[in-house]
């Protein structure tokens, strides 16, 4: 449905439809322990709905985004009439499944990853680019579109994010295995700022938690505190 609504141009609808895939995303693990209904089929599924719906559909927003940057407004792909160099950034988009791609297979066949993530989830990248869309959308401020809508911020997200989801940078997941405060000082740290920023920045808030959350997992890593 994202990806239907963001080629469509409709980049809220297709921003909340990521949201609802990383709920449903949360909650099919959960699901699963609950109901001790686990499948070689199943783990495979599920990477090919992150695929979708983490790589694919953030990718359909990026290219809209850039439709929007380059043209303008939304156009159907035949009517596009672009240059070669145009051309090349509109499919740079496409970088960001194929990066989704290799991150899930790299996670699917990585026993490092149980206690944390090497490289940014996939989720994180899509929840990044719907909040650009979504700030886009609802944002009032002046300032907000020059910035979004500008083909140098989109391709260094494109990159950065397709970088980070390759690297071997640990972040941390935000798993509890119990409440302790010791074990869990970083996640409740983490928190608890994310909700101090959505107090006070509403949704825009939103794409600075994923930066704060690569930014945090690179202090973390580099001092030493888990």
């Amino acid at each position: 449905m994202s990806v239907f609504f963001a080629v469509d141009g409709q980049l809220g609808l297709a921003a909340v439809f990521i949201f609802a895939a990383a709920v449903f995303d949360f909650f099919d693990g959960f699901s699963a322990r609950l109901l001790q209904a686990y499948s070689a089929i199943g783990k495979e599924l599920d990477s090919l709905a992150d695929l979708v719906s983490f790589g694919l559909a953030p990718a359909a927003i990026v290219f809209t985004l850039l439709e929007l940057t380059l043209f303008g407004t939304n156009l159907h792909i035949q009517d596009i009439d672009a240059s070669l160099n145009q051309w090349i950034l509109l499919l740079s988009s496409l970088v960001i499944p194929v990066a989704g791609a290799f991150r899930l297979a790299k996670f699917n066949t990585d026993d490092r990853q149980s206690d944390q993530f090497l490289g940014m989830p996939i989720p994180a990248n899509a929840i990044f680019f719907a909040s650009l869309a979504l700030v886009l959308i609802l944002g009032e401020q002046k300032f907000i579109e020059p910035i979004i809508l500008n083909k140098y911020t989109l391709l260094i997200s494109i990159f950065a994010c397709s970088f980070l989801m390759v690297s071997e940078l640990p972040m941390f997941n935000l798993k509890f295995k119990n409440v302790r405060l010791k074990e869990n000082a970083l996640r409740y740290f983490f928190l608890a700022t994310t909700l101090l920023m959505l107090i006070f920045l509403q949704f825009y808030a939103l794409p600075l938690i994923i930066i704060w959350y690569v930014l945090l997992s690179g202090i973390s890593y580099l001092s030493g505190i888990k």
